[in-house]
């Protein structure tokens, strides 16, 4: 049934994806007022959608993010589902990865080095108070639980970072 909903017919500049109960719906203008226009009539059409197959969206967890490099435009917009107004983020975690509103993808690698971080000093903690582990079982601690986490979806969020890392050089040049 959820697949029917994939299989609406969006027009060229919307895009439907679906993993488990999560359903990104990406859509692209010119403008913000487009934007919100072809939202807005995209979320009409998903509203109508789950009345017909008496499925419920939560439109309380549904939110949306302005993706736009532009500067001199109004940022902010108003989207409806359930005839209900949406919260604007700046930031989504979307299956464990947190996308800004400028792909930059700073947010994530922060949020991700927390956290391997608070790991890595349970870890040790435990390894030299309980266990008295040697450099190898270390080691294949580290691979087995921090780097995964480190890499988890590096192909997406990688090369946003090569990109500021380069640019940091080059104007420190």
């Amino acid at each position: 049934m959820y697949n029917s909903l994939l299989n609406l017919n969006y027009a060229k500049w919307t895009i439907a994806i679906a993993f488990a109960d999560a359903l990104p719906i990406a859509v692209k203008a010119a403008t913000v007022a487009e934007v919100e226009n072809f939202t807005n009539m995209k979320m009409s059409k998903i509203t109508q959608w789950s009345k017909e197959n008496k499925l419920h969206f939560n439109d309380k967890k549904s939110k949306f993010m302005l993706i736009s490099r532009r500067r001199k435009e109004r940022k902010a917009i108003d989207t409806y589902l359930n005839n209900n107004h949406l919260e604007q983020v700046d930031k989504i975690k979307y299956l464990g990865i947190i996308i800004d509103s400028k792909f930059k993808f700073n947010k994530h690698i922060k949020y991700i080095t927390d956290r391997c971080q608070k790991l890595t000093n349970a870890l040790s903690n435990l390894a030299r108070i309980a266990w008295g582990l040697r450099h190898e079982a270390l080691k294949t601690i580290n691979n087995g639980s921090i780097l995964p986490q480190l890499l988890y979806a590096a192909p997406v969020w990688i090369e946003s970072i090569n990109k500021e890392c380069n640019r940091l050089l080059h104007s420190t040049t």
